[in-house]
């Protein structure tokens, strides 16, 4: 893999409150996930790095504006960043406000063999009703798999099912895609289903257990080719044993 190549974790969650600590915790969990890691640099308005003195108790008092700011290690050869917005209700499944996190991180050897942890490490810290850690360029095939009109066509260009749009999904529980990596909170795995132990045993020989009781589930060995055919029978197939996912189904 190239070290240009990014990986994209994207979390989704019920809203961070003020003073709550899952601002501070979603960021030290990622730099225990990535030894040597240090997440102490911000932007400013002027779009130039600024050191963050005092950083955790800058965070601790971050989500006031319903956001978690940009915070970098400031390292052109190996970045990694990491950022979180509030999403309006009027957007959010069952008509409920979510947190969204953002991180992104190099998709090389390092960032490959750490990527669960890092994912684990910032969903359980923000408390997450489900996330995913893809390759970048996941969100054009995702963005194809949109339902965006009753009379649309029943199958992506890649021959995935149709989703529906996050605000037509009737809970925040239920994850909206599939990624390569996946996270699911204890209540986002009973809302679609997941374990089974005879229908699932695939997936459980790549998933691991979290200490909130969730799950992190790794669809392929490598990371999610949409190009490699075996990747797409594999999201195929997925789709196809949790039709809950993205809404289709009710559970």
């Amino acid at each position: 893999m190239s070290a240009r190549k990014r990986l994209i974790l994207i979390t989704q969650g019920s809203p961070f409150a003020d003073n709550d600590g899952r601002a501070l915790a979603v960021v030290q969990g990622m730099e225990r996930a990535l030894p040597g890691l240090h997440l102490e640099w911000t932007v400013t308005e002027g779009r130039r790095l600024a050191a963050v003195p005092r950083r955790d108790e800058w965070l601790a008092n971050a989500t006031q504006d319903e956001r978690l700011p940009f915070l970098c290690n400031a390292d052109e050869r190996y970045p990694v960043m990491i950022s979180g917005l509030q999403k309006s209700a009027i957007l959010g499944p069952g008509g409920q406000p979510l947190f969204e996190v953002h991180a992104k991180l190099p998709l090389d050897a390092a960032g490959l063999s750490a990527a669960a942890e890092v994912l684990e490490a910032v969903a359980e810290g923000a408390q997450a009703h489900w996330g995913h850690a893809s390759p970048e360029g996941y969100g054009s095939e995702v963005s194809a798999q949109m339902r965006r009109s009753a009379h649309g066509p029943e199958r992506s260009p890649r021959g995935l099912p149709m989703l529906k749009l996050p605000r037509h999904i009737h809970s925040p529980d239920i994850p909206h895609y599939l990624g390569w990596l996946n996270y699911w909170s204890a209540a986002a795995a009973r809302a679609i289903g997941f374990p089974e132990p005879a229908r699932d045993a695939e997936l459980l020989s790549r998933a691991r257990r979290t200490a909130s009781g969730g799950w992190v589930v790794q669809l392929t060995d490598a990371p999610l080719d949409y190009n490699n055919p075996a990747h797409l029978d594999t999201l195929k197939r997925i789709y196809e044993r949790f039709p809950q996912i993205g809404g289709r189904s009710a559970p």
